[in-house]
């Protein structure tokens, strides 16, 4: 008899399920709770986020208060604020949130304006419409891990 196999898609990535029968698939199923789901979720987020860190160092310092931009190499507006939205836990903030964090920084950016046409870039988007929040797109992160990263970590 063939075995069966079910993957199931989660934030963290993919858990597969196997068995001989249906009932071994179900009795499997069955233990995987969503606080196992969870439980999994918030572990893998803490490796991603000591990662990130990592990759970070000398770049973005991440205070109390939040991540502060320490390089001196020189940025553009746009690289200012990717940088601060990659390093914040799931890569979102408010308009208000990015300003402080770049003042912070010592940057002056024209926040409003710079977000505006980073959404038309497609590098940010909004993930509820009405809300202040701005979140890096899936083009973004990329934008920031190959286009802007590189250039500042080399000495």
């Amino acid at each position: 008899m063939a075995r069966i196999s079910l993957a199931i898609k989660t934030p963290f990535g993919e858990i597969n399920v196997h068995g001989d029968t249906t009932k071994e698939v179900l009795e499997v199923l069955s233990k995987l709770d969503q606080d196992f789901v969870s439980e999994v979720n918030d572990r893998v987020s803490e490796l991603l986020v000591t990662q990130a860190k990592d990759d970070l160092k000398g770049i973005i310092e991440i205070g109390r208060d939040g991540p502060i931009i320490v390089t001196k190499k020189k940025l553009s507006h746009y690289a200012s604020i990717g940088l601060i939205l990659y390093a914040l836990r799931e890569h979102q903030s408010s308009s208000r949130e990015i300003t402080k964090r770049l003042a912070a920084s010592g940057k002056k950016v024209t926040v409003p304006a710079r977000l505006h046409e980073m959404r038309k870039r497609g590098h940010i988007f909004k993930p509820v419409d009405r809300a202040p929040y701005y979140k890096l797109s899936t083009r973004g992160v990329k934008w920031i891990e190959e286009e802007v990263l590189p250039p500042l970590k080399k000495k």
